[in-house]
């Protein structure tokens, strides 16, 4: 049995869906791939593959057998397109997840002059503020805004992230004569504010001054939501005050369509990094990628 030949079926046939597509593509039988399939189960000692008349699932050590053999495929193949094209030119499909607002806002415009100095590469920008398990989603490389846990993953801190409390013209302009615009974190305790609730802290803000004394504060307002998009979405249209990254409202801030507030109590930022799964080797692709956006985010 030709080993690697055999994994490229597996994965092909994952993709697919099952044995026919694959059948058509290499114009072979259908009992040729599945022969493949079974000699490979066999050299491994375990069920890759559930078979009905109907269906082909994934069993759960397929599920984790594909993810490494998709990758190790991906690196033999970048490795020889290089060899035969005679250049170091980088190749093949990257994956990359974001938080949602971050990939909008931030990452896009690298993504895009990424791809123009890569043209080989093709991008699958996966955005989602939930944080999601990298080896199972066989995600390549992700942005995590936080202080990280000891989760294994291979981290590489890429620049920082500061937080601002904003409001915008119209909310501050609504204001009743017997509520004035909040000057300490305390006063926020009587503003409508707009809670994202994927926040570990939810709606309980953390604001410190310049002699390093902190001050935490229970806020309601009319709106909460999951989603980062949502939130900006409300405190554009003046629902309420926001506690977001300041690259939530950059343009925004300078045109002074929205307001820092409190701008004596700021709120330490968070460390900007990419992280890889441990158990996986970096490719070229992701170094490169990794390597622009150390270059471009940089202060």
């Amino acid at each position: 049995m030709d080993k690697l030949f055999a994994m490229q079926t597996f994965v092909r046939v994952v993709e697919t869906g099952g044995f026919s597509a694959v059948s058509r593509e290499r114009n072979t039988s259908q009992s040729s791939v599945s022969k493949q399939i079974a000699a490979l189960e066999n050299s491994l000692g375990v069920k890759l593959l559930t078979r009905t008349t109907r269906s082909l699932t994934l069993t759960e050590d397929g599920e984790q057998y594909f993810e490494e053999v998709r990758r190790l495929i991906s690196e033999v193949a970048e490795a020889e397109a290089r060899l035969r094209h005679g250049e170091q030119q980088l190749r093949g499909l990257l994956r990359v997840a974001a938080p949602v607002a971050f990939g909008l806002r931030v990452l896009m415009p690298h993504v895009r002059d990424f791809l123009k100095i890569h043209p080989n590469i093709k991008i699958d920008l996966r955005l989602n503020d939930n944080v999601i398990d990298l080896v199972e989603q066989g995600v390549d490389v992700a942005v995590r805004i936080a202080h990280l846990s000891d989760s294994g993953l291979i981290a590489r801190c890429i620049g920082e992230s500061r937080a601002v409390l904003v409001a915008s013209r119209s909310y501050l302009a609504s204001l009743p004569d017997n509520l004035a615009v909040p000057k300490t974190p305390d006063e926020l305790r009587m503003h409508a504010c707009i809670v994202y609730t994927e926040r570990l802290t939810k709606n309980a803000w953390t604001f410190t001054n310049a002699l390093g004394e902190s001050v935490s504060v229970t806020v309601n307002g009319p709106l909460q939501s999951n989603s980062s998009e949502a939130v900006r979405s409300a405190a554009l249209n003046g629902l309420g005050i926001a506690y977001v990254p300041i690259w939530h409202f950059e343009d925004e801030i300078k045109s002074g369509e929205m307001q820092i507030l409190l701008p004596d109590w700021p709120v330490p930022p968070l460390p900007i990094y990419l992280v890889c799964p441990s158990q996986r080797r970096q490719t070229a692709k992701v170094r490169a990628f990794s390597d622009y956006l150390v270059e471009v985010l940089k202060p």
